[in-house]
C-alpha cells in the first residue's frame, strides 16, 4: 500500500483526536475505542456509572465509514463461526484493562502525544503483552479460520451497521430509551455531527489501512513489516504538533486529565490488552472496523467488550483519577491468568489468526 495512505491515516487520526477534544470531548479523549465503548454502554444501560454515559458518534461514524469502503471496493465478507465464546470473553477482558489504564492503546499514543508520560508505561506494558501473545502464537495457539457465511445467515455480517444506524439516528434526535452524563466526561463531547463526521472519515482510513496497533508490533516482530507502525508514529508526530499549537501540550505524570499515576497497573493493565489483542487478532479500533467489514467473530468480541464495560462499572474494577481499587487488581490478575490459560489451551498448529 503507498505511503499516501500513512499520512492520510496519520493526520487524519492524530490532528483529528486533538481537534476533537478542542471542540469539546474531553482531555486527551479525541478518540479511544475503549473508553469510547464504555460511554455507549452507559448509554445503554449495560452500567450506571452516571458521569460516563454517551453514545459517543466517533464509534458510529467508524463502523458506517468502515462498511461503506469495504462494501465499494468488494472487501465487505460475512464470515465467522471461530470460537465465538472464547472471543466474547478475550473482548471483556480486553475492555477490562484498557478501563484499569483508562484507555486503548491509541489513547496511551494520544495521551502521550499531550504530554502524559504515563502512557510510557502502558504502551511498554502493551508492548509486552504482544511479546507474550507472539510467544503463544509461535507455539501453535489459534482459535480457527473465519468461515464464509452464506445464505439468510450472512445478514448477520449487517448488525453492527445497522446497530450504528439506528444508535446514531437517537443521539441525534436525543431518543429517551438512552441514558445521557449530566457532569463528568460523559456530558463533555464535540458537537454530534463534527464527531460523527470525524468517525465516518477516520473509520474509512482505518478500514483501508487495516490500522491496528497490536497488529503493527506484531506484523514488525514476525516479519519486519512497518507499514502500520509508520502510520502510528505520523498519528502520534502530527497529534503532539497540534497539542503544542492548541496549548494543551503538558509533560508530566501528575495532573493529567482521566489518567492516575499507579505505574504497575497501568503497566498491567495494557498488557492484559496486548495478550487478548494478539490473541484476537486485533486491539479494540481493529475489532470494531472488522465488525463493519461483517466478520461476526469481531463482532462477538465487541459485545465482550461492552460486557466488559459493564462488569468493570459495576463491580468498580475500573480506574479512576484517584487510581486502581482492589477489586480492580484482583481482576487484572485473574484476567492475566485466563488469558494464559486460553493461550496455552488453544494451541493446535502455528497458523497467526486469518481474520488479522
Amino acid at each position: 500500500m503507498s505511503s499516501v495512505w500513512i499520512v492520510v491515516a496519520g493526520l487524519s487520526f492524530g490532528v483529528g483526536a486533538v481537534l476533537l477534544v478542542q471542540a469539546g470531548n474531553p482531555g486527551n479523549y479525541g478518540f479511544c475505542a475503549a473508553c469510547h465503548l464504555r460511554d455507549i454502554a452507559g448509554a445503554l444501560g449495560i452500567h450506571k456509572a452516571g458521569p460516563l454515559q454517551y453514545a459517543r458518534p466517533e464509534i458510529m461514524g467508524w463502523i458506517i465509514g468502515a462498511f461503506v469502503i469495504s462494501k465499494t471496493t468488494g472487501e465487505f465478507r460475512p464470515r465467522g463461526g471461530s470460537a465465538p465464546f472464547i472471543r466474547f470473553i478475550l473482548g471483556a477482558l480486553m475492555m477490562l484493562g484498557a478501563l484499569v489504564f483508562l484507555g486503548c492503546p491509541l489513547r496511551a499514543l494520544l495521551r502521550l502525544s499531550a504530554g502524559d508520560l504515563n502512557g510510557i508505561t502502558g504502551l511498554a506494558g502493551f508492548l509486552a503483552g504482544i511479546g507474550t501473545g507472539i510467544v503463544f502464537l509461535r507455539s501453535g495457539f489459534s482459535l480457527g479460520r473465519a468461515r464464509t457465511i452464506t445464505g439468510p445467515t450472512a445478514y448477520a455480517g449487517y448488525l453492527p451497521v445497522v446497530l450504528s444506524v439506528l444508535l446514531t439516528i437517537a443521539v441525534a434526535v436525543g431518543a429517551g430509551f438512552l441514558y445521557y452524563s449530566a457532569k463528568g466526561p460523559g456530558s463533555q463531547h464535540a458537537p454530534i455531527l463534527v464527531s460523527l463526521i470525524a468517525g465516518l472519515i477516520t473509520g474509512a482510513v482505518a478500514m483501508k489501512t487495516r490500522m491496528c496497533l497490536s497488529g503493527g508490533f506484531r506484523d514488525f516482530f514476525l516479519v519486519r513489516d512497518t507499514f502500520l507502525l509508520k502510520t502510528y508514529g505520523l498519528l502520534f508526530l502530527s497529534a503532539a504538533a497540534a497539542n503544542l499549537y492548541f496549548g494543551s501540550f503538558k509533560l508530566g505524570f501528575t495532573g493529567q486529565p482521566l489518567a492516575h499515576t499507579m505505574h504497575l497497573w497501568n503497566f498491567l493493565g495494557l498488557y492484559l490488552v496486548g495478550i487478548t489483542a494478539t490473541l484476537l487478532g486485533g486491539c479494540p479500533l481493529r475489532q470494531l472496523i472488522m465488525a463493519a467489514e461483517g466478520n461476526t467473530d469481531a463482532s462477538v468480541c465487541v459485545l465482550g467488550m461492552l460486557a466488559g464495560a459493564g462488569l468493570a462499572h459495576t463491580f468498580n474494577l475500573a480506574a479512576s483519577g484517584a487510581g486502581v481499587a482492589v477489586n480492580g487488581q484482583l481482576a487484572v490478575g485473574i484476567g492475566l491468568a485466563v488469558s494464559f490459560i486460553i493461550g496455552w489451551s488453544f494451541r493446535e498448529s502455528p497458523l497467526i489468526e486469518a481474520t488479522a
